[in-house]
């Protein structure tokens, strides 16, 4: 596993970047240039256990929310890799990383920061699909 990093600023407050990455529908708007057809399934609550599914492939990660402080960081760990919509487990890509999501605003302006563990094999993929996930939730969270 390799850890990333990626930061980008938002013209929005805080709640509203929150918001804009959380809520469902645009959750997945701005995830399926990450993963096609990515969804959440799974209350998004500290302690809890969700999932980060794709509904194209049904390939997915069963994660806990290590951390959770609505508008400020979100902490996940990546406990099993899963399948057929996270009903079965499958090799072990994913098992163990962590993903995070930090906001800090000044001025009107939200920098959001995320770090997260990916496959050595899937670097160059994720250094692409990641900045533009983050564009696209810019796009999104600015015109809400």
């Amino acid at each position: 596993m390799k850890n990333i990093q990626f930061s980008i600023d938002i013209n929005a407050s805080k709640e509203k970047v929150w918001k804009t990455l959380w809520e469902d529908a645009t959750f997945r708007d701005w995830a399926n240039i990450i993963d096609e057809g990515m969804y959440l399934k799974g209350d998004l609550k500290e302690g809890n256990e969700i999932q980060f599914i794709s509904s194209v492939n049904g390939y997915g990660v069963t994660s806990l929310v290590e951390k959770y402080s609505p508008n400020e960081f979100a902490l996940f760990r990546h406990n099993a890799d899963t399948q057929e919509s996270g009903e079965q487990e499958r090799e072990n890509e994913w098992t163990g990383g962590t993903e995070s999501y930090a906001l800090t605003e000044k001025d009107g302006t939200t920098t959001l920061t995320v770090k997260t563990d990916i496959p050595l094999e899937q670097e160059e993929t994720f250094n692409t699909r990641i900045p533009k996930a983050l564009e696209r939730l810019k796009t999104l969270a600015e015109k809400k």
